[in-house]
């Protein structure tokens, strides 16, 4: 780690600490290694799993303090980690502090994304815990010379059963500091027997605080002699800078103006002295050479582009080389099908749009160990920020520390450090701490995009509605979901990597939404063309139980088949992403004059396995389904020549109070599961539902999203 043993030591005081050295620990997990980067971290970097880690820390007040590289972005991990813990020990979640996503101390990650802290971290701190807690028992035995079995632990306390020997965890360690190995047979507590913290709707950790408005945020954050920084913005994408002349900006009282190759900044006492000096900056752009397409032509462009290269700007982090998909005899299939259908789909960029834009706070330090720089800031990946600071700045791993107070949302939007590499620079060059809080503007125009995409598919099926025969080609968007979950013999699947003429990454679900919207629409047409009920054409084809299962109970839910208001339109869609299974029923209006969309009412079942907190589980599952409106009905960048055009909240629309309707959630709870996460899977089934209904409701077919941005056209 960063720090060394002896310091780190120092900084957890007295009391015992837990580190990890687990054989067993990838076994048990499925790629487990993945949650902490799967690759060794850089030279210096925190050590990895398969080395000692200090993950928990129980103090002689018996206070639990716990270290993850995970990170609390609005989606409950903060608590329901601090719950998987606190059953395994036994105790109140309330007794569980979590540190969480500061590079000195916690153990080196990857970052908090792809729905992967509660399968991969909660096990593997699941795993710490239970190794503390038999360690107290064999101290305990120890100390009172008593057989091990005779004693039970409780509410952080050891006892035997005649209450005659009897101690705290803190006054088992009575002032020491051990550190242990975990313990390859230490036992995990089954989800059927969670009873003290797991499987309960615990309130959100800091809940009262957040809704007081007590927390602070990146963007709340101040520092002794802080100054506010501004960053010149190029006036499109891939302009250069020619030439500048900041010499009203210098004019401005107290402010820094910082030049370094195409980087222009300034930093001021206040934001408004701030604004007023990068105004007077007068600079020299030169566009981006080569015509750029726009939103209109984006899709033929994207047909007609090159693949993108290896490492290239794909669709997805880290899946540019995504392999086909081949199972039997595509053509043959599809040449003997009683019917057969093809069909095209496209979906736009989109905007994260979080609650609270980047946000960062820089400050550098000098000792006899040279510079060393302390950035907070939102991010959903610190060590990948970290590294990006190291990088820039030429600084070794141990004079750089990232810290991530919970932020305001992210959404896959928050993986990359730009804002964190911008302060610095500014702090740098100002010798004092300064903040720099992007803009709604700057969000829309230099943040990266959902990726948008075209996707072509071809389908075979009997007369009875049984499918033979499916083809499946995406361009650009990603290979996320992209594989039915449908039983087809025949299969041909392919994603095909584009380079992107906008910056684009991940985004909650990845392209898992797109693959999905596109594949469920085709899925409700060829339901309509074998005359079968959307409900019992997908339950034909289908043979996974747990899959079946959430149709099923969100059909239940929703009444569907009985009879709806005149006018009104019903779908149905669903599918399965990172060990969650979605069905999601809506029903909706359509006004045949505007072509607007009114939702009435929403049915979403899920099935996640072992569920840690269902409050928590059902506010995702709430927040997926209304997030997933925007993308399903209007959410759209729009650019040309390099220049978005729609860059503030006034042009860009998302869902508002008027666009929920009544959301009822199913939540399934799998004990005899392992738990997954629930941040992504749970938006998958929305646009496609919205769509089967718009064609129930009014007759139109409409297979681009957004569908009904400025009113329904059938495509």
């Amino acid at each position: 780690m960063t720090n060394s043993r002896r310091e780190f030591l120092k900084v957890l005081g007295s009391g015992l600490a837990v580190a990890i050295v687990s054989r067993d620990a990838a076994a048990a997990v499925p790629n487990l290694s993945r949650a902490f980067g799967g690759a060794q971290p850089p030279h210096g970097s925190p050590t990895p799993t398969d080395e000692i880690a200090a993950w928990l820390h129980i103090a002689t007040d018996n206070k639990v303090t716990v270290y993850t590289g995970k990170v609390e972005v609005g989606q409950g991990i903060r608590t329901s980690l601090a719950q998987e813990v606190a059953e395994e020990l036994r105790v109140p979640t309330a007794t569980v502090h979590m540190v969480m996503g500061d590079t000195d101390l916690t153990p080196y990650d990857m970052g908090t994304f792809g729905s992967m802290s509660t399968p991969r971290m909660g096990p593997q701190l699941r795993e710490a815990a239970a190794s503390a807690r038999e360690l107290f028992l064999d101290l305990a035995a120890a100390r009172w010379k008593v057989p091990r079995e005779s004693l039970i632990t409780q509410l952080g306390e050891v006892y035997d059963a005649t209450r005659r020997h009897r101690a705290t965890f803190g006054e088992l360690t009575a002032g020491r500091l051990l550190v242990e190995k975990v313990r390859d047979d230490a036992p995990l507590t089954p989800a059927a027997d969670w009873k003290y913290a797991a499987g309960i709707a615990v309130d959100r950790v800091g809940a009262r605080d957040i809704v007081t408005g007590k927390p602070h945020f990146p963007s709340d954050l101040r520092r002794p002699g802080m100054l506010y920084g501004k960053v010149l913005r190029a006036p499109s994408m891939g302009a250069t800078l020619q030439s500048m002349d900041a010499g009203d900006a210098a004019s401005v009282k107290g402010a820094v103006v910082v030049a370094d190759g195409q980087f222009v900044g300034v930093a001021a006492p206040r934001t408004a002295d701030a604004e007023r000096a990068l105004l007077g900056i007068r600079a020299q752009w030169k566009p981006a050479a080569g015509p750029l397409p726009d939103s209109r032509d984006v899709y033929d462009y994207l047909r007609r582009t090159p693949p993108a290269p290896a490492g290239g700007r794909g669709g997805e982090d880290g899946y540019n080389q995504a392999r086909p998909v081949e199972k039997g005899n595509v053509a043959a299939a599809l040449a003997t099908a009683a019917h057969t259908l093809e069909r095209s789909y496209t979906v736009a960029y989109i905007a994260h749009v979080p609650l609270e834009p980047r946000a960062a706070v820089a400050e550098w330090t000098h000792d006899a160990g040279g510079d060393r720089l302390t950035v907070w800031t939102g991010t959903q990946r610190p060590f990948g920020v970290k590294e990006e600071l190291m990088r820039a700045f030429g600084l070794p791993d141990e004079r750089v520390r990232v810290l991530m107070p919970d932020c305001g949302s992210g959404y896959g939007g928050k993986h990359t450090g730009e804002c964190a590499v911008e302060v610095a620079r500014l702090a740098r060059a100002a010798k004092m701490p300064v903040k720099l809080v992007w803009t709604r503007e700057e969000e829309f125009r230099w943040a990266y995009f959902r990726p948008a995409g075209v996707i072509d598919v071809k389908a075979g099926m009997t007369g009875d509605g049984t499918l033979t025969a499916w083809s499946f080609d995406n361009y650009n968007s990603g290979p996320a979901a992209i594989e039915p979950m449908y039983e087809i013999a025949n299969q041909h699947v392919e994603y095909h990597p584009r380079e992107s003429p906008l910056r684009q990454g991940s985004y909650r679900g990845l392209a898992a939404t797109a693959n999905h919207f596109a594949r469920e629409m085709h899925v409700d047409e060829l339901a309509h063309v074998a005359g079968l009920d959307p409900l019992a054409f997908r339950m034909r084809n289908l043979k996974n139980e747990r899959l079946r299962a959430v149709f099923q109970a969100a059909a239940d839910r929703f009444g569907w088949g009985k009879p709806r208001a005149e006018g009104h339109g019903v779908g149905i869609a669903g599918g399965f992403e990172k060990g969650g299974y979605i069905a999601t029923a809506v029903e909706l209006v359509v006004d045949r004059a505007s072509g607007s969309v009114k939702l009435v009412r929403g049915v979403s079942a899920f099935d996640c396995g072992a569920i840690v907190n269902p409050g928590i589980l059902r506010n995702q599952i709430e927040g997926a389904f209304i997030q997933g409106i925007g993308g399903a009905l209007f959410e759209a960048i729009d650019f040309d020549h390099g220049v978005i055009r729609n860059a503030h909240l006034a042009q860009y629309r998302v869902p508002r109070f008027s666009d929920v309707p009544d959301i009822d959630v199913v939540l399934v709870d799998r004990k005899d599961e392992p738990s997954f996460g629930a941040g992504e899977t749970p938006i998958f089934g929305v646009a496609p539902a919205i769509g089967a209904a718009i064609f129930d409701a009014a007759g139109i077919r409409v297979r681009s999203l957004p569908m009904a941005r400025g009113g329904l056209k059938s495509s």
